[in-house]
């Protein structure tokens, strides 16, 4: 059996994600296999905090002539959608959760505050933070830096479309090479697309690794808080 090297963890999911290969919606089949992960996690004894996009349903200005402000306003609820679909199947697998936005809307959610947050992981459930910092111009990879910094997490898993952080795009570049471990002012001074730069920055500053894995198998999640070679290591 797996040892853990994590004990509290916030796991960033992109929106894209949760649909798999339609690329748009929410494809419940892979959403229970993340779930799945999950649930090994948390019986480990993870404490565990999910950041989650909303691109399989919004992403940016449709049209440049969209105010970027309500755009983002857009955005934001198309996290809680994702968050309520995540929350569902956790729960159907048997892991109590709580969805918590940085906007209230007490109807369907619990309005974010870190110390019952904190409460929540120390009780055994999983939280899934929406809505991302609750302001425009921040993306979720913001949002996750922060909420790993208030947390106290132990690492950043960042899981993506790509199996680690390369030089180049890797479907564009067939040269491209895949790093294993990089430091924060690598990736900033090389303009690396691990996450925004003012992200990467906040990870820095509170010394927080990032660790960027393929989702394509949902199991890495659980050998990366066992701390396996899975992906790119940022620190």
């Amino acid at each position: 059996m797996m040892e853990l090297k994590y004990r509290r963890v916030l796991l960033k999911l992109s929106g894209e994600a949760l649909a798999g290969e339609k690329k748009v919606g929410i494809d419940p089949d892979i959403v229970e296999k993340i779930c799945a992960s999950i649930k090994l996690c948390v019986e480990k004894g993870v404490a565990m905090g999910i950041v989650i996009g909303g691109g399989n349903i919004w992403r940016g200005r449709h049209g440049k002539e969209m105010d970027r402000t309500r755009a983002d306003h857009m955005g934001m609820l198309a996290t809680v959608i994702n968050a309520l679909a995540l929350q569902d199947a956790l729960e159907r697998a048997g892991v109590p959760t709580r969805v918590q936005t940085a906007i209230e809307m007490r109807q369907i959610t619990e309005p974010y505050i870190r110390n019952k947050a904190i409460s929540h992981f120390s009780k055994g459930r999983v939280v899934i933070f929406a809505c991302g910092t609750g302001n425009p111009f921040f993306t979720t990879d913001t949002t996750a830096a922060l909420r790993a910094a208030e947390m106290d997490a132990e690492i950043l898993l960042l899981a993506k479309n790509v199996d680690g952080v390369y030089s180049a795009d890797p479907r564009q570049d067939k040269n491209a090479v895949r790093f294993d471990d990089l430091s924060y002012l690598e990736v900033i001074d090389r303009g690396l697309g691990v996450m925004d730069s003012t992200a990467t920055t906040l990870c820095m500053d509170n010394r927080i690794p990032i660790l960027v894995f393929a989702l394509s198998e949902p199991e890495n999640i659980i050998r990366a808080v066992c701390g396996q070679a899975v992906g790119t290591l940022v620190h």
